[in-house]
């Protein structure tokens, strides 16, 4: 007699995601490969690595950015949006696009690396653009969790660079290094018809590159602090006020609760001026967890903030795609703090598709 294996959730998952790559490894990677050998593509890729690079900026033009600070960071994104024009990308485009746009100081990667595994965990497809690599380029670019293939980076990129060059009305005409990452993210996850695309903030988020996204279905704020102090400012609170920049007219905002309050202030004052709701997301551990024990794929006491955050923003994403009513957000009462009127959202009881995605959660080289 033949005896059940009882399998749990995760286990079921990466079994059927094994099958399915060994079967797109025998039919799609032969196929992919059969005009361009592995040399091939491998030194195809390096031409375009190599391309890339020769966008960085330079010493000069970052010591120009930080003396004229407020003039060049607010034409990053009507830069960003003609440059996304002439590879052939509207705004009208970017809206189609099912946006979770996130910024902060500290653990925006941790972020978003939750978002996408427990919507992946969902069955979603996952389009998912950060900075900065840890080995590859490609990193930053992600399909379903992986970094897209040297033949696809290759590909899309000199797709995009040489309807650039083409279009050049100067010769310094070419977007910078992450703002050409940005240009190309976008296309690809247009391209690859994703169901979310998750954003990660480069630099503040009012003059970001990736602020070019008019309707994102929700953003997040992580923890803020000072950084990158010589473009965004010397204060928590002008900082603050350049993370904010992200909110948007009717699209929540959840944040975690900010230990630096003028950080806090300078957001609920943010929020009134955008005309959008800010939350503040419960601890992890009020969360229903069922029998199951609190385990999260990334190291660290740190990362509970970031995990309720991302529960957080990917149930709302959830529930607006599944045409549920998004306006009435479950929230607690309001938190015993001077923060009148400020909302915390409702924990929920975590489902085994919810458990599975915090706990196989990747983001490599952060506290380990």
């Amino acid at each position: 007699m033949f005896g059940f294996v009882r399998l749990s959730y995760c286990q079921w998952r990466w079994i059927r995601g094994t099958l399915n790559m060994a079967f797109l490894h025998d039919y799609v990677g032969v196929r992919a490969f059969s005009k361009l050998s592995q040399a091939d593509v491998d030194q195809q890729y390096e031409e375009a690595v190599q391309t890339l690079n020769c966008l960085q900026s330079n010493a000069a033009t970052l010591q120009r950015v930080r003396q004229d600070r407020g003039m060049l960071l607010s034409q990053n994104v009507p830069s960003t949006e003609r440059f996304l024009k002439r590879v052939g990308v509207s705004l009208d485009d970017i809206d189609k696009l099912c946006v979770i746009h996130i910024a902060g100081t500290k653990g925006k990667g941790s972020t978003c690396a939750f978002i996408e595994s427990i919507l992946r965990e969902h069955g979603y497809r996952t389009g998912f653009y950060s900075s900065p690599h840890l080995v590859a380029v490609r990193e930053r670019i992600r399909i379903n969790g992986q970094p897209i293939p040297k033949e696809d980076f290759t590909k899309h990129f000199w797709d995009v660079y040489n309807n650039l060059v083409a279009e050049k009305e100067s010769e310094d005409d070419m977007p910078a290094y992450f703002k050409f990452l940005t240009v190309l993210a976008l296309k690809v996850f247009l391209r690859e018809e994703v169901d979310v695309a998750v954003l990660e903030v480069g630099i503040g988020g009012e003059y970001d590159c990736t602020n070019i996204v008019r309707k994102p279905v929700v953003c997040g704020v992580t923890t803020l602090d000072l950084d990158h102090t010589s473009v965004l400012g010397k204060t928590i609170e002008s900082i603050a006020w350049q993370k904010a920049g992200i909110m948007k007219p009717g699209v929540p905002i959840f944040t975690v609760d900010q230990q630096l309050r003028p950080a806090m202030s300078v957001l609920i004052e943010r929020a009134k001026e955008k005309k959008c709701r800010l939350f503040v997301v419960p601890p992890l551990e009020s969360y229903g967890w069922g029998t199951q024990p609190l385990q999260l794929g990334l190291a660290g006491s740190v990362q509970y903030g970031n995990a309720s955050l991302a529960l957080q923003l990917s149930q709302y994403w959830i529930s607006s795609q599944l045409k549920e009513s998004s306006t009435n957000i479950r929230s607690a009462s309001t938190p015993s703090s001077s923060y009148e009127g400020l909302k915390v959202a409702a924990p929920f009881t975590l489902s085994d598709v919810e458990l599975c995605g915090l706990k196989s959660a990747v983001w490599p080289g952060r506290s380990q």
